[in-house]
Parts: C-alpha cells; structure tokens; sequence
C-alpha cells in the first residue's frame, strides 16, 4: 500500500521544522521520495538536539561508564547500579528549562513526572526526588514569577505522586536572567531480577498504550527545547505539557502490579517527542519494526492527526510490548487503576534494510520510515571548538591581582549568609514533602540527602552539585570540581559514592566557544571519574540555553549540574553538619592557601570575578573522602561538612547556626586571614570531635593536612579581631528568600 502524499513540502515548512538543507536533504536519501507531513515531523523531533544528541555524542562516548557495580550505564531509560543484597538503585537526571521559563508551574511540574516515569519504567519504586535550579537576577522583574511557579510545580507534583523531594541545589546570575535552569533528578530502588528494558522484540507481539489520554499539549516540544529564545518565546506557551500528579500515582502503582507479573517484553515511557520516541527508540533497541494503528490511539481531543499524535508530549503516558496473549490480564490491571488501555499495534519483522515504522489511519498508511535513519544513524557533528587557552583568552576573565583584604570579618561573613546564592533554601524547601514514605533520614540542608532502603538497614546518599562561575572562567576545571564536590558532599555523610548521573546544560553548540565549554567540562568530568571510581550511569543533554531577548545571544553559564549517588550500610550512622554539643574542638581536614580566585568573597563584598577558579587535586580528593568515611563509620566525629561556596567560615556558620552552638576559633598568624577564611581551596572538610589528637594523627597516617581551629560553645561564631552572634547570622541568613518572595509569593 503505497504512502499517503500531503501537500508539498517548503522549505519555509522544513526550516518551521527545525530542520537544515542538508538534514532536508539526507530524509529524502532515507526515504528515496518527498515526505508527507507526519514524516516530516517525526524526523523533525528525532533528530532535534533533545532527542538526538547530535551536537554531543561523539564527546559523550569519551566519559567512563563502567564499574564492577554498574548494571546498566547510559542508552536505557535511567542508569542502574547494584547496592548489595539483589538490590540496585536506578536514577537519572533531566532538564526542563526551556517549558520552564515559559510556563515555570506546569515546566517544573512535568520535569518531575518525566523523571519519575524514566525510574519506574524500569521496575524502580521511587522514593526520592531532587532538584537543581538556577535563576537570574533576584531583582529581575520576571524572577519572582517564575521561582514561585517553579517552586510550587515541583512541590505541587512531587507532593501529590507521595515521592519526597530531599535535596537539591538554587543558584542566581545575570546569566539565566533569560532562560532559567530547571533540572530534575529521581532516585528509585528495584530488585535485580525485576528490571525492566526498553527493547522491542518478538515479532507479532502487541504494543500497548497505557496512563492517559492523548492531547495537543507539548506538540513540538523537543524541537522548542533544542531551540535559542527570542522576544516571542511567550508564543510558545502550548508546547510545554500540562501534568497530573495524581494520574502519575496510579500510573506507578499500575505498571508496578504488572512487572510483578512476567507479562511484559519491554516498557518505555513517552517523554519528549511522546510516541514518536518511545516507539522508535523501542523498535530500534531491539532491532525490529513497529505498526502502530493510530485510529485505536486513545485521545481527548476530537479530530486528532497522526501529527498530533505522534508528536504529543501529554504526560503520564507509557508505551509496553507484552507478551502474545496477556492482553486481558495486563488490560484488568490497567483498568483497575482507572487508566487508559489500548492495544495500538504489533512488533514487526525487520527486512535486509532493517525494521520500518508503519503507522496506518483510516485504512491508508500515514507514515512509512526505515527506523535505522531515525535513530542510529541520524546526524552526527563534531561542532568547532576553541582549544582551552583560545577559550579562556575569549572569556576575559581578568587576573586576580592583588587580593583584597578585609576591614570588618564579621560584616563580611553577615554579608555572605545573607546573600542570594548563600542565603538559607528553607522557604523552598518547607514547601516540599520531603518526608513522605517515612524512609527520610537526612532532609534538605545538610550536605547530601538521605533516605533509608525500605525495610533494610542500608541508605542511599544523594546530592546534586556544580559551580557554572568555575566552569565560565575555567572549563576543564570546573568539571573536575563538580565531580568532585559531589563526591566530597556523599563522603561527608559518611556514604560511600558509587556512581554519577548528570544534566550538561550549555549554550548554542553552534558557537565554537560555547562548544570548547561543553568539550572542555567533560573533559574535567571524565577525568574526576576516573580518578575517583565515580562512573557515569545516566544523564541528559541540553542545549542552545540562550535567550536573545536579553541581549543578543546571552548564553548561560556552562552548567554540567552533577547528582552523585552513594552508599551507606549503616543508615543511623549517617553525619550531619550540626555542632553537637559545646566544647568539642573543631578539626580543618584539607590545606587551606586562600584561594579567592572566582570565590564568593571577591564577588560578593568586592564586586570582582576575577582570577581563575581553585584547582583540584584528585588524589587529594580520594584521600579524604576516604578519611572522612571511615571518621564516621568509627564514630569518631559528632559533625562534618564539607568546605566549598563562601569557604571554611561559611562551613562554619552554617554549622554552628544547624545545630544552634556557637565556636570560638584560633587561627594562625597569616597577613590576609580573610583570604583563608573566606577561600574556597577544594579537598577541604570540617569535623567536630572530642579526640582531636586522634583524629589528627589518623589523617596524617592518610597523607591529609588536619589542624585543630576552635572550639564550639556560645552563642556566636568568633575568631581573632571578629565575632557574628548567631542571632545576626540566622536573621541575615533566613531573611532572604521570605523577603525577596513576600507574602503573596503563592500567585506564581
């Protein structure tokens, strides 16, 4: 039967598509003949930057994937990871910035649901949710709109589906003033012999449509997503989906009941580009052919296209091939739960030049594409990029000079608690559940979160990190940083780090000095793995962040946001950041130079962001975090926390205001001792203990720098020349955020 024609194509229709000549070009060697207009926008979507990755495969194949305790690394779903005792933990993380900036409730909102569908798919029960957003100017006139409509959609969502959300990371700059950073991260736990693929295979076998109904929401939505903003992007208000927690609920519990059962052959969820993806992507994993019957699609709206169909992005949907005659078993349980089900087509063979995607409506065939084109073999650039010195003489950063000194430590330190990128998350997060399933050991605001494996004695820690101001002035660099502090912060909670998911948000891939960033930070990133046995098993790629509405080609910082993931076996021994008790003697762990270069200190009290960001030793880096595991596995330590923005007398505040003790510091005799201070030096962390001889000796046997600094006790955080009551401290560092949202901050 031959393929329905459409009207011509144009090239103003290719270009509206998202599509170059020369990728217009190549479908019309694929197909050997003008595609319709259902052709056209399913490779629109498959080979868009959020779909295909084509900007970046060829520099993600360079990052290490493997360990011992690796199940699946990237190319699945979410990224799996064996925890002991046939369990493994599967996660991943994934962006929604651009629905996000247009749309900030429903865009955080279906950011959460997408992820979560990514874990579950897999067999995974969810059971905890993190966040890592980034937002421009506080005073910006659309920022507090769009904090509180992001704020309330991951709370709203996350809330209602019953997943607690249990850390995450805020950070502000004039950088995303016109695109906003809104990525979400989900931690779910399986048992090893229940793990669930995406690989279409057996021919004949039925693919099933289950969750919701179909609609015109998100149609295009990874084609906006791998496109730069402009005046208009309000215009753009119905690609971003609209979700429904509660449907996502039922959807978990559902798809959980059947892979309880051995029914299922495959399972994907419909993310960006809805069927389209999730059907291809299937096909093509298990090297077969799909005929999908788009007139048994179930749909809300009346008088729906394959077009729309297949490029809806409705939410809380999933695509199943089961096995031959479990249709009506599957179909009651389904059913049961209040959800759509509909057998929608069958695996087909593949021919000499491989598996086809069919899709028949109204008795004609709509659609008739060879999927080899659609998926491995869609575009591949290797972009131009600047080498790191070309990149770095582009970027300007200025030298550091002569550092500044301080006429007033403790007004700088106040002034530091209290400033945006500092200042206490309490008023985000009291607004999630971050609680719900009771398993919640660690809430947010400590180093890394973490949450009890249900009904064992072990625990998963979790964190998300990166700091884009190291990564602008220095790329490589900054990868290795944002790998390493991830591993630091799971260390510092006494978990031992296991494996690494990622969100690489940059700019257009197109400029060669946004790409030498994307190059560059993974390079940094691959390296850091490496050293620390710290392998990447998921992540999500996304491009042109930029927003020509401010300015002409404004890119963001270069954000390569990290979520480490590790293991504790003992979950009541878990560390805090919280001061204990008084006269405990602060221990440093890590050789502080008073590195203020890209500090917070020089930004903030001296308005610089000048020198290159702190180095990091790896080595140094793997040694203590080795120290700090095993200082809290022996109980040796009442506190630990990490050193990283603002420095050790951040560390230390932060510390002294969680558990509401003060110290008293000794410091020695340097000529800028706010330099050491307030500099922010890695391989650094800060721990409490009643045996500091002890604890000295046991770091010098690990080849670690360790001094004693202070002593906790009273009610302020003090030093040589300086003391912050902690009542100034709390105010200064609490006041933020209720002030900048106010009290109508809920009209988002």
């Amino acid at each position: 039967m031959p393929v329905l024609e459409a009207p011509q194509i144009t090239p103003e229709t290719v270009a509206e598509h998202g599509l170059s000549d020369e990728e217009y070009g190549r479908i019309l060697k694929s197909l050997g003949r003008e595609p319709n207009l259902v052709e056209l926008g399913i490779f629109s979507v498959m080979w868009s930057e959020h779909c295909s990755y084509k900007s970046s495969r060829v520099h993600l194949k360079k990052l290490p994937t493997e360990a011992p305790w690796v199940i699946c690394g990237p190319g699945e779903n979410a990224g799996i990871i064996d925890i002991g005792d046939g369990d493994a933990a599967i996660f991943k993380m994934e962006s929604h910035n651009h629905p996000s900036y247009i749309e900030p409730y429903q865009g955080a909102a279906t950011g959460v649901g997408g992820i979560l569908r990514d874990v579950f798919t897999m067999g995974a029960r969810p059971i905890a949710n993190l966040n890592a957003l980034r937002f421009g100017r506080p005073d910006h006139p659309k920022m507090r709109h769009l904090i509180a409509g992001v704020v309330h959609g991951i709370g709203g969502y996350g809330n209602c589906v019953g997943v607690p959300t249990v850390g995450g990371e805020v950070n502000f700059d004039p950088a995303y003033d016109g695109n906003i950073l809104v990525n979400a991260m989900t931690v779910g736990v399986a048992k090893t012999d229940k793990i669930f693929y995406s690989a279409a295979t057996g021919i004949g076998n039925p693919i099933v449509y289950v969750g919701s109904k179909t609609g015109r929401d998100g149609i295009h939505g990874a084609t906006m997503a791998s496109a730069d903003f402009d005046e208009n992007s309000d215009e753009k208000r119905p690609t971003v989906q609209v979700g429904d927690p509660f449907t996502e609920k039922l959807l978990i519990e559902a798809c959980l009941e059947l892979m309880a059962t051995d029914a299922i052959v495959a399972i994907q969820d419909m993310g960006a580009a809805g069927l389209t993806s999730s059907s291809v992507e299937m096909a093509s994993k298990g090297g077969a052919g799909i005929r999908l019957d788009m007139n048994k699609v179930p749909c809300r709206e009346t008088g729906m296209t394959p077009y729309e169909m297949m490029l809806s992005e409705s939410q809380e949907r999933m695509l199943i091939v089961l096995k031959p005659g479990r249709e009506a078993e599957a179909q009651a349980i389904f059913h049961k739960w209040e959800l759509d089900f509909a057998v929608i087509g069958e695996v087909t063979e593949a021919g000499r030049d491989g598996g086809h995607m069919v899709l028949e409506w109204n008795g004609e065939i709509v659609c008739d594409i060879p999927l080899g084109p659609l998926a491995d073999e869609a575009p591949l650039y290797e972009r131009p990029h600047l080498s790191l010195e070309d990149y770095k003489a582009w970027a300007q950063v200025k030298p550091l000079g002569e550092v500044p000194e301080s006429s007033d430590v403790a007004a700088d330190l106040l002034k530091l608690m209290g400033s945006p990128n500092l200042a206490s998350r309490r008023w985000i997060w009291e607004q999630y559940d971050s609680e719900v399933g009771a398993d919640t050991v660690q809430r947010p605001g400590g180093d890394a979160a973490v949450v009890r494996v249900h009904g064992t004695r072990k625990a998963l820690a979790m964190t998300t990190d990166c700091t884009p101001r190291y990564c602008f002035a220095d790329p490589y660099e900054g990868g290795k940083q944002a790998v390493a502090e991830a591993y630091r912060n799971l260390c510092a909670v006494g978990a031992r780090p296991l494996a690494v998911t990622n969100c690489l948000n940059f700019g257009n891939p197109q400029r060669p000095e946004i790409m030498a960033q994307f190059v560059e930070c993974l390079r940094g990133m691959g390296d850091a793995c490496r050293a620390l046995d710290f392998p990447i098993v998921s992540g999500n790629v996304s491009l042109y962040n930029e927003s020509k509405a401010t300015g002409g080609g404004s890119a963001i910082l270069p954000t390569p946001a990290i979520g480490g993931v590790g293991l504790l076996d003992e979950w009541q021994k878990s560390a805090t950041i919280a001061f204990k008790a008084a006269s405990e003697t602060l221990v440093l762990l890590g050789h502080s130079t008073g590195h203020v270069g890209q500090s917070l200190w020089l930004d903030v009290c001296h308005g610089r962001r000048d020198g290159p960001p702190p180095p990091v030793d790896l080595a140094i880096e793997r040694r203590i975090g080795k120290l700090a595991r095993e200082l809290i596995a022996s109980g040796s330590v009442s506190a630990v926390h990490d050193i990283a923005d603002g420095g050790a007398l951040v560390a230390i505040a932060e510390m002294a205001l969680a558990g509401s003790v003060g110290v008293s510091l000794t410091l020695p005799n340097v000529p800028n001792p706010a330099a050491i201070l307030f500099g922010e030096d890695q391989g650094r962390i800060l721990v409490t203990t009643t045996d500091p001889d002890s604890v000295v000796e046991r770091a010098r046997r690990a080849n670690i720098f360790a001094a004693a600094i202070g002593e906790t006790g009273g009610h302020s955080v003090a030093g040589p020349g300086f003391s912050a009551s902690l009542a100034d401290l709390r105010e200064g560092h609490e006041g933020f955020f209720p002030k900048l949202m106010g009290a109508d901050a809920a009209l988002a």
